[in-house]
C-alpha cells in the first residue's frame, strides 16, 4: 500500500498548478485546516482556488486513510473485485482514487458531491466518472462498492445512524465508511456501526465481530497512517518535517461475515520480557502477552503492526 498519490494523478496536480500562487494557497489552506477541525471540511470551499488549497493540503491525508483501509479490507477479502463505485461527498474524488489503486475492476465509477468547485477539480482529476451534483446517496446511485470518507464529520453525531443505514441501501457488496480518528469521529463510526448491524450487515473491518462495540468511557478506536509530504504540502501546512501521520477511524459492512481472529486496536507495547498485544476481538478487549522466549511465536508477533489483524 502506498500512502502518496499515484504518479499520473501526481502529475495532473501538478500541471494544475502552474502560475499558481503558493503563498495564497496557504492563506487559504488554513482557512480551511480550522474549518476541518471544527467539522466543516467542506464548507470554506468556495472558489476553484480553495479547491485546489484543499487538493494540496487535506486531500493527501484522506487519500492515505483511504489507502490504508483499502490494503486491510484486501487482506481479508482477497477476492472481492467491484464492478462499481459510489464515492459519496466525493470532494475531489479522494476517496476513488485511492480505490482504484487498490481496484482495478471498477468499470462504473460515480461521485456525489455538492459543491460546485469540488465536482469541476474531479471532473479534471477523473474524466471517466460520472459526477453529480449530490450528497450522501440521495440519487440511490448505487455500487458494489460505496464509499463515504470524512462526510459524517460534517453530520450531526445523531442521524450519523440513519446516514449509515440509507447508505447501506445501496450498496449491493461493500460499504466503507471512514471518518477523522478522534472521539467525535469514532463516535459517528460506533452509531454508524450499530445501525448496519441492525440493519442485517455483517462488519468486515475492523471489528473481526458483529457484537456490541467494548470501547466505552473515554477510550476510542483509531488507527495511524504515515504520509510523504510534498514540497508543495509542506509549504500549505507551514510545516517542518516531510511527513503526517493520519488518524482515522473506519467501519467496512458487507451482506454475509467473513472475518475471525482479532485486531490491534493500539500500538503493540514491546518489553524486555516480551510484547503485548492490545485486541480486540469475539470476546472483547484483551491485552494479549507473547513472551520472549517463546521464539517461534515472538519472531510472528513482532512483525504485526497497529491495526493489523490476528489469528487467534
Amino acid at each position: 500500500m502506498n500512502p502518496a498519490f499515484p504518479p499520473a494523478l501526481a502529475g495532473t496536480i501538478v500541471q494544475m498548478l502552474q502560475g499558481v500562487s503558493r503563498k495564497d494557497l496557504a492563506v487559504r489552506a488554513g482557512k480551511l485546516s480550522a474549518a476541518y477541525r471544527a467539522g466543516q471540511s467542506s464548507v470554506g470551499v468556495a472558489s476553484p482556488d480553495d479547491a485546489l488549497a484543499y487538493l494540496l493540503a487535506r486531500a493527501p491525508a484522506t487519500f492515505a486513510a483511504a489507502a490504508a483501509v483499502f490494503a486491510r479490507i484486501k487482506q481479508v477479502t482477497p477476492d472481492f473485485a467491484p464492478a462499481s463505485l459510489s464515492d459519496i461527498g466525493a470532494g475531489p474524488g479522494t476517496a476513488a482514487w485511492a480505490a482504484l489503486e487498490a481496484w482495478t475492476s471498477p468499470s462504473a465509477i460515480n461521485m456525489l458531491e455538492p459543491n460546485a468547485h469540488f465536482r469541476a477539480l474531479a471532473r479534471n482529476l477523473m474524466p471517466q466518472a460520472r459526477i453529480l451534483a449530490d450528497d450522501l446517496g440521495a440519487e440511490k446511485t448505487g455500487a458494489d462498492l460505496v464509499v463515504a470518507a470524512y462526510v459524517l464529520a460534517e453530520q450531526p453525531e445523531r442521524i450519523a445512524g440513519a446516514i449509515a443505514a440509507d447508505l447501506w441501501k445501496i450498496s449491493g457488496k461493500m460499504l466503507v465508511l471512514i471518518e477523522p480518528g478522534t472521539p467525535q469521529g469514532f463516535a459517528r463510526i460506533r452509531a454508524a456501526r450499530a445501525a448496519l448491524i441492525e440493519a442485517g450487515a455483517h462488519i468486515a473491518a475492523p471489528c473481526t465481530h458483529d457484537n456490541i462495540c467494548p470501547i466505552s468511557g473515554d477510550d476510542w478506536c483509531h488507527f495511524s497512517q504515515r504520509l510523504p509530504r510534498s514540497r508543495d504540502h509542506m509549504t500549505l501546512k507551514d510545516a517542518s518535517v516531510p511527513f503526517e501521520d493520519e488518524r482515522y477511524s473506519y467501519v467496512v459492512a458487507m451482506p454475509e461475515k467473513i472475518t475471525s481472529g482479532a485486531r490491534i486496536i493500539k500500538p503493540p507495547m514491546e518489553s524486555k520480557p516480551g510484547i503485548t498485544l492490545p485486541l480486540c476481538g469475539e470476546k472483547g478487549l484483551e491485552n494479549r502477552f507473547v513472551a520472549a522466549r517463546d521464539k517461534n511465536a515472538y519472531r510472528m508477533v513482532r512483525k504485526l503492526e497497529w491495526g493489523d489483524r490476528v489469528e487467534l
